[in-house]
C-alpha cells in the first residue's frame, strides 16, 4: 500500500501538470487562479504540514492512557562475584557448593518484558492532552488564515495584471491617436498650412508616448511573473498567461453588509493558543502532585555455562512525590504563567489591530467607489474634449500644444479609469481579508 507521503507527492505533480495545461490552454479566472493558490503555494503546504505536525502532538499526548509495554534482551559473560552469583540464582543453579569469591566464568541470556501503566500523573496527562488538542485547532486556524492570505493574494496579483495589461492598452489607443494626428500635420505641413515646430512637437510627444508604452508592457509582463508566483508556479512563460475577458466571480463580489471580525481565523487561533497556554500552567502544577504507576514484569534467564534457566515476575505500584526539586517545579508554573499572560496580550492586541484594520479597508473601499465614479465621468468629458480637439485639429482651428494637451489629459483620464476600475475590487477584496471572510466559496 503506498505510503501517505507518496500519494501527496503523486497528487501535487498531478496538480502541476493540471495547472500546467491549464496555463497555455485556458483563461484564468478569479476563482480558478485562488484554486491553484490554495492547492499549489508553498505557504498553504507549510500550513498543512504545521497542522499535521499538531495533530501529531495529540497521538502523543492519548499515549498517557496507553499501557506501555517494553521486551528487552541480552548475552553476558563475566567473573565478577556479584554478577556472577546474581545470574547463577537467575538460573535457579545455586548450590553450597560453590566459591563465592571464584565463582568461575559465568554466562547469562535473559529476556525481559515490562508493562507500566500510569494510575495518576497529578493531571499533567488531561492537561497536557487538552493542550495539544487546542493546539491543533490553532494550526487549522492558521490554515485557514493562509487560505485567506493566499486567496486575497491571488485575486491581487490577478488585478494587478489586468490593471497592468489594461494600462497598456490605454496607452497604444493615445499612440495610435497620435498617429493619426501626425499623418494628418504631415498633409498639413505640406500644403503649407503648418510650422515644422509644431509638426516636430507632435512626433516628440508620440515618441515619448511609445517610451510610456515600453514602460508600461514591461510592467505588465513582471505583473505576470508575480500571478504565477502567488499561485506556486514556474514564472517562466509567463507571457502566455491569459486572462478571461469576463470574469462573473470578480463581478458577483459584493461590500460586506456587517464589520462583525470575530471569525478572523487570526482570532480564533489565538484563543485557542490562550487554552493551550491555561493548560501548560496546570501542566506544570501537576509536577507538585503525586505520581501512582502500576507495574509488571516477566523474565527469563539462560546459561550455558552452567546448563541451568529460570524464569520470574515482579509486579507493584509506585507512588512518586516530588518534596524538593530546588525550586525547578516553581520556575516552570512562573514560566507557563508569563507564558499564559503574554498570549493574553497578544490576543488584546491582535483584537485592536484588527479593529483598525478593518476600518481602513472600509474606508478604503468608499474611496475606491468615489475614485471610481469620478474617474468615470472625468473619461467621459476627456473622450468628448479629445474628439473635438482633433476635429479642430484637422480644420486648422486648434494650436498643435492644444491637441497634445487634450490627447494627454484623455491618456491620463483611461489609466485612471483602469486603476480605479482594478483598486475598487482591490480594496473590496482587501475587505473581506480584513473581516476575515472569503471573497467567493471556493472550490
Amino acid at each position: 500500500m503506498p505510503s501517505r507521503f507518496s500519494l501527496h507527492r503523486v497528487a501535487a505533480a498531478t496538480l502541476l501538470c493540471f495547472t500546467a495545461l491549464s496555463l497555455s490552454a485556458n483563461p484564468w479566472t478569479a476563482r480558478q487562479a485562488v484554486a491553484t493558490a490554495l492547492a499549489n503555494n508553498p505557504d498553504a503546504e507549510i500550513a498543512r504540514q504545521r497542522l499535521i505536525a499538531a495533530e501529531a502532538m495529540i497521538e502523543q499526548a492519548n499515549a498517557a492512557w496507553l499501557p506501555q509495554v517494553s521486551l528487552s534482551g541480552r548475552y553476558t559473560e563475566t567473573n565478577s562475584p556479584m554478577m556472577a552469583f546474581g545470574s547463577i540464582l537467575n538460573q535457579r543453579a545455586f548450590h553450597f557448593g560453590l566459591d563465592f569469591n571464584q565463582p568461575g566464568r559465568i554466562d547469562n541470556l535473559n529476556a525481559t518484558g515490562t508493562v507500566g501503566y500510569n494510575l495518576y500523573s497529578g493531571g499533567r496527562a488531561t492537561a497536557g492532552k487538552k493542550a495539544a488538542e487546542a493546539g491543533a485547532r490553532a494550526a487549522q486556524e492558521d490554515l485557514r488564515a493562509a487560505h485567506h492570505q493566499l486567496a486575497n493574494g491571488a485575486i491581487k496579483a490577478l488585478l494587478n495584471l489586468r490593471k497592468a495589461r489594461e494600462a497598456v492598452g490605454a496607452v497604444e489607443a493615445g499612440v495610435r491617436a497620435y498617429e493619426a494626428s501626425i499623418t494628418n500635420a504631415r498633409l498639413r505641413f505640406t500644403a503649407g498650412q503648418m510650422l515644422k515646430a509644431d509638426l516636430l512637437s507632435l512626433e516628440v510627444q508620440l515618441a515619448q508616448t511609445r517610451e510610456t508604452l515600453t514602460t508600461a508592457r514591461h510592467g505588465a509582463a513582471l505583473a505576470a511573473q508575480a500571478f504565477l508566483f502567488v499561485l506556486g508556479l514556474d514564472p517562466v512563460g509567463a507571457e502566455s498567461v491569459d486572462l478571461a475577458p469576463e470574469d462573473p466571480a470578480l463581478t458577483a463580489m459584493i461590500t460586506p453588509e456587517q464589520t462583525d471580525f470575530s471569525g478572523r481565523p487570526e482570532l480564533t487561533g489565538l484563543q485557542e493558543r490562550l487554552h493551550a497556554a491555561e493548560e501548560m500552567v496546570q501542566v506544570a502544577r501537576g509536577a507538585r502532585r503525586p505520581t501512582i504507576n502500576a507495574f509488571a514484569s516477566y523474565q527469563y534467564d539462560q546459561g550455558w555455562k552452567l546448563n541451568r534457566h529460570g524464569d520470574s515476575w515482579l509486579a507493584g505500584v509506585a507512588v512518586d512525590v516530588n518534596l524538593f526539586d530546588g525550586g525547578q517545579t516553581s520556575g516552570k508554573i512562573s514560566q507557563a504563567t508569563a507564558e499564559l499572560a503574554q498570549v493574553k496580550q497578544m490576543l488584546r492586541k491582535a483584537r485592536l489591530g484588527i479593529a483598525l484594520e478593518v476600518e481602513q479597508a472600509r474606508l478604503a473601499h468608499q474611496a475606491a467607489l468615489e475614485r471610481l465614479e469620478v474617474s468615470a465621468q472625468t473619461v467621459a468629458q476627456a473622450d468628448e474634449s479629445a474628439a473635438l480637439s482633433r476635429a479642430r485639429f484637422a480644420k486648422g482651428a486648434l494650436l498643435t500644444a492644444e491637441l497634445i494637451g487634450a490627447e494627454s489629459r484623455l491618456i491620463e483620464a483611461r489609466m485612471r479609469r483602469t486603476l480605479a476600475e482594478a483598486d475598487e475590487r482591490i480594496a473590496l477584496a482587501d475587505y473581506h481579508r480584513a473581516l476575515g471572510l472569503l471573497p467567493f466559496a471556493t472550490p
